[in-house]
């Protein structure tokens, strides 16, 4: 799996929140900028390359669905780089960050600890 370009993400977050569609009904979703139909389905051909996305054929038109999960991308490529490049590859430091910039508040640290404490 290959990280993916900016526009590619965009199409992706747009899949990802349709789960399947036509590159028809993907192209309103572009308004700023808006992309042109054409564009749209290049982009969904080339992460169907990439495995990214798959179809189902109905004649000529093709319906398109996420093959990878958002979670999953998010884990692979968004959330490893951010806490890489900017927290010391130290999940600790991301969540003092929030703490620290009241970005989250104290009821939302006991609760993610109690969801840690579930896991174990």
């Amino acid at each position: 799996m290959e990280k993916l370009t900016a526009k590619e993400e965009e199409v992706m977050q747009v899949l990802w929140k349709m789960e399947q569609a036509y590159v028809k009904d993907m192209v309103p979703q572009f308004t700023d900028p808006p992309l042109h139909y054409n564009t749209v389905s290049t982009i969904v051909r080339n992460l169907e390359e990439k495995g990214y996305v798959g179809h189902r054929a109905y004649g000529n038109t093709h319906e398109y669905y996420p093959i990878i999960s958002k979670e999953t991308y998010q884990n692979r490529f968004v959330l490893k780089k951010v806490v890489s490049d900017y927290f010391d590859n130290s999940y600790k430091n991301l969540v003092s960050y929030f703490a620290k910039n009241e970005k989250i508040s104290a009821d939302e640290l006991r609760e993610i600890l109690s969801m840690i404490e579930q896991k174990k």
